[in-house]
């Protein structure tokens, strides 16, 4: 699918290359070709990128909109539509749902002779960082630029979307260990409850961006169980932060 946006405010070649690499670098971004003279970038990637994600990967001096496309991107953007099929929420939830299920799983049979709920919630929690985090870590660049798309603290420190999943990393490893879990159950409020405070106001606006809590390797919608998913860790956590 090819796009063009109409982009202002380059002034020199530099600015054309860096903002060329930066559109290329964006998840589904097959080719890039940016015209300094025309003030625009043909995009040709796998769906037509929201504008929201140029806008945020983009420094702040470019004004980015999408031009009116030709009438042979038309065609082939009516093409790919009719080509396309209604996929289900449970369908592209799937992969979320299945990872949980399998953590949950691993969670009661580490535990069923002790049939400890404490110490399942624990092995879940831990579970659920190590596991999300590896989906995270595969394409590092890719979550940062989704995972700052709704995060409040990643959208306006860039940092902090980097270390993310090293953070959950540590966190899984201080849950499975069962080291300093007063420290892990606070931090796990905290990052947990400022994602989800990203995830309401997405829903709220109904902007459709992609959910980065499995990476960008399993291409996930941001919908209603994006914030059930980090409820339950935050209830978790709460509930385990009493019991300690």
């Amino acid at each position: 699918m090819k796009t063009t946006y109409s982009i202002k405010g380059m002034t020199c070649n530099g600015c054309r290359s860096s903002v060329e690499q930066t559109i290329a670098s964006i998840p589904d971004v097959l080719k890039v070709e940016v015209s300094l003279d025309q003030e625009e970038a043909c995009i040709k990637s796998n769906k037509i990128l929201d504008i929201a994600i140029l806008r945020n990967v983009l420094p702040s001096k470019y004004t980015v909109a999408l031009k009116s496309p030709s009438e042979s991107e038309v065609k082939e953007l009516n093409l790919s539509y009719n080509r396309e099929e209604p996929v289900s929420k449970w369908r592209q939830l799937k992969p979320l749902f299945m990872t949980l299920g399998y953590i949950a799983a691993a969670s009661v049979m580490l535990h069923r002779n002790s049939w400890d709920w404490s110490q399942m919630m624990l092995t879940f929690m831990g579970l659920f960082y190590i596991v999300f985090s590896f989906f995270k870590l595969l394409d590092l660049k890719g979550f940062t630029q989704s995972f700052a798309m709704y995060d409040p603290l990643a959208s306006r420190v860039r940092g902090y979307a980097w270390i993310y999943p090293f953070i959950e990393v540590g966190l899984g490893l201080m849950l499975l260990l069962r080291w300093q879990l007063e420290i892990a159950f606070v931090l796990t409020i905290v990052i947990l409850g400022i994602t989800t405070i990203g995830v309401t106001r997405t829903l709220l606006k109904k902007d459709a961006i992609q959910c980065a809590c499995l990476g960008t390797a399993l291409k996930l919608p941001m919908t209603e169980a994006t914030f059930i998913e980090n409820a339950i860790m935050l209830v978790m956590a709460l509930s385990m932060l009493f019991i300690h």
